[in-house]
């Protein structure tokens, strides 16, 4: 269906019931307690690709960190993917510290609410510009996200939803009345009861306007993308310690885990002759710890930990990028998810 052969009375009667039913069902979450616009900016960051449930654990310990945005700008790189630690993808934070400096040195510290100037933030897309301007500053754009291309999908029973459609359509609902809390409600709906496996249709409050409920082809629409084969690779990773520390080094700005602190790859070399190759003396035999996998959303890694003790004194690190931590100084440093695991596992080793 095309979003210009939908009727006023169609738009009108579905926006009163889905609303309706926000109001008296909506989930109780931190971000939807004020419409701060830094606090919004913050959720949105924070949720793309990570489940609710995991961002509420991060979400008040970020503002008990970071206040404002001014603070957020001001802060130092490592401190902020410090206290992004485990939320994973951490690209975004790096972004999200952009934007604050961004913010503050070109709109004096005040997020702008024009759609266009939000898009042009570091890490602020389409959908992110939409669910902002709307909820922060109830400006109607609107916004889809994956919940809202569920729903949108099947109120139309639309099998292959375009971009451009999505758009048009998302355009064509959009309540100016209410914009932030009909992007937050077509969300909710799409979290809660218009789910991708076995909706709650009967329960839903705009079962009556659904084109896929009454076609029966709700658990069709939108037609699923075809699975991406996600690519394999061993990473040998070079565990150099000596004193009770171990040596990191941080990690291209672009590319995967990019600016975070990780053990060595050495590639094909072992962990004595990489060891050599930095400025260090080996130290006895090297030891292989147990492996740890990851999945990340474009590579499943196996991580290969060789162990290799160096002798400090004797010879000094030249690779740049590089510092010594231990057990006290690990907390000022922002450990992706695997390279914590191959951290414990080495300590455990150290008894």
């Amino acid at each position: 269906m095309q979003p210009d052969s939908i009727s006023a009375d169609t738009v009108s009667g579905l926006r009163r019931a889905l609303l309706d039913h926000y109001d008296r069902t909506a989930r109780d979450l931190p971000w939807r307690r004020d419409t701060d616009p830094y606090r919004i900016l913050v959720s949105e960051f924070m949720l793309q690709q990570t489940r609710v449930e995991t961002v509420i654990r991060y979400y008040e310990p970020w503002f008990e960190r970071f206040p404002s945005i001014e603070a957020l700008a001001q802060a130092d790189e490592d401190e902020v993917l410090k206290a992004w630690e485990g939320l994973g993808y951490y690209r975004r934070a790096r972004n999200l510290h952009r934007t604050a400096q961004v913010v503050a040195e070109r709109h004096e510290g005040t997020i702008p609410s024009d759609p266009a100037e939000l898009r042009a933030l570091p890490g602020v897309g389409e959908y992110t510009t939409g669910a902002i301007a709307s909820i922060a500053f109830d400006v109607p754009a609107p916004a889809v996200d994956g919940n809202i291309r569920r729903v949108l999908a099947r109120l139309l029973d639309e099998e292959k939803p375009t971009a451009r459609w999505l758009r048009d359509v998302a355009a064509r609902f959009v309540f100016r009345h209410r914009p932030g809390d009909w992007t937050q409600a077509l969300m909710e709906l799409g979290a809660t009861l218009c789910t991708p496996k076995a909706p709650a249709c009967n329960a839903c409050p705009v079962s009556s306007w659904c084109g896929a409920y009454a076609a029966g082809t709700v658990e069709d629409r939108p037609a699923p993308s075809k699975k991406r084969v996600v690519p394999s690779r061993v990473i040998p990773l070079a565990v150099l310690h000596g004193a009770g520390e171990v040596l990191l080094q941080r990690r291209p700005a672009e590319g995967l885990l990019g600016g975070l602190w990780a053990f060595p790859e050495p590639g094909e070399v072992g962990a004595s002759d990489f060891a050599v190759s930095v400025g260090l003396e080996p130290i006895g035999e090297p030891s292989i710890l147990p492996e740890v996998e990851h999945r990340f959303t474009h590579l499943h890694a196996r991580y290969v930990p060789m162990v290799q003790e160096v002798d400090r004194i004797r010879g000094s690190v030249k690779a740049e990028g590089s510092r010594w931590v231990g057990r006290g100084r690990l907390g000022d440093t922002a450990l992706p998810v695997a390279q914590r695991k191959v951290f414990d596992s080495w300590l455990k080793s150290m008894g």
